[in-house]
């Protein structure tokens, strides 16, 4: 006796809607949800289409993004997923601003992971004027000796501050969004959800490419996923690390389910749509959460980290290198002159 195989049509056909979007349509809310919630068996589908828009203004190319970590805990700030935060108790290195030495090093060790982007991040609310002014020197420096891009991280700057580093070729800045705006306050209470929309338009202002993303497993509903990817797409963020949760021990978000990772490969599909032109970067916790699954996430996705983040370990690099090459993608590796796409009817 023969079993009867049942055939299910999909949802909705993804690669008719990747054609609108690269035809210049913003997807509406609706249909953007419909990605998060689509059946796990559609995946493939779904990111062939994600590929379709992906390959279209990057090709393969892959480009990646290496992190120093500048300044180590000391922060005042009670972001709960955040190790390096006043109400954690994780048991991480702590230490002052770097010196501008080890800094321009750090650049040294990034064009040999073949990074294009050189990530300088510090802890804090807010840098001081001589904490920006080591930054300084030290971009100075790299810019003369290696042929890069430098993004920095360094909390909530002022106009006058973000003048002052995209004066001396910074040439992106990174804030994070983290969540949607009515999850703010479940994660943070020491800043507000204006703080950092201030800081990016600051960013902006000084002629800085803007860098802003989120933090995916915050206890956020797939409504506010698609808010998150919505107000990126009119902060007109050129950067958009998608990071998933690493439930750090002492944190007070420790205890969080890891996101899965279908759900996780939906997700990067998502801001893909929403931001077709945009660097969408997997970034932190891609390791924990997409697990085997990492090397499909870059049929939706541009660029990654590579190296260790702030205060967890990252898969070693040699294996990245291996899992783009297996892909049958380029690595980027040197993305100073290279302009996020424009969109074409």
């Amino acid at each position: 006796m023969s079993i009867p195989v049942m055939e299910t049509k999909p949802t909705t056909d993804w690669m008719v809607l990747a054609e609108e979007v690269l035809a210049g349509r913003q997807l509406s809310k609706e249909e953007a949800l419909s990605i998060l919630q689509a059946p796990d068996a559609e995946i493939l589908s779904l990111l062939q289409a994600a590929y379709r828009i992906r390959s279209h203004y990057y090709g393969n190319k892959v480009k990646l993004n290496m992190i120093i970590n500048a300044k180590s805990g000391l922060c005042p700030e009670d972001c709960g997923y955040c190790s390096q935060s006043i109400v954690s108790n994780a048991p991480i290195e702590k230490y002052p601003q770097l010196s501008k030495d080890v800094l321009v090093d750090g650049a040294l060790k990034a064009k040999e992971a073949k990074a294009g982007t050189y990530c300088i991040v510090m802890s804090g609310r807010r840098p001081t004027d001589k904490e920006v002014d080591n930054v300084i020197e030290a971009v100075k420096e790299i810019k003369e000796q290696h042929n890069m891009k430098i993004c920095a991280c360094l909390g909530l700057v002022t106009p006058e501050q973000a003048k002052k580093l995209k004066s001396v070729g910074v040439d992106r800045f990174n804030h994070n969004i983290n969540t949607a705006a009515s999850n703010h306050e479940n994660i943070t209470s020491t800043h507000t959800y204006e703080d950092r929309l201030n800081t990016l338009n600051a960013v902006k202002d000084a002629g800085m490419s803007p860098c802003s993303g989120v933090i995916i497993g915050m206890g956020e509903t797939d409504e506010e996923i698609v808010d998150m990817a919505y107000t990126l797409y009119e902060l007109n963020a050129d950067s958009i690390p998608v990071n998933f949760l690493n439930a750090i021990p002492g944190t007070p978000l420790e205890s969080m389910k890891k996101v899965g990772a279908v759900k996780a490969l939906k997700v990067v599909a998502l801001f893909r749509f929403i931001n077709p032109t945009k660097e969408i970067r997997i970034a932190g916790g891609r390791e924990v959460n997409l697990r085997h699954l990492q090397p499909m996430g870059l049929y939706a996705a541009n660029s990654i980290f590579v190296g260790d983040y702030l205060t967890t370990d990252g898969q070693k690099m040699r294996v990245d290198h291996e899992m783009i090459e297996d892909l049958g993608f380029e690595i980027e590796e040197c993305a100073y002159d290279s302009e996020p796409p424009t969109v074409t009817a």
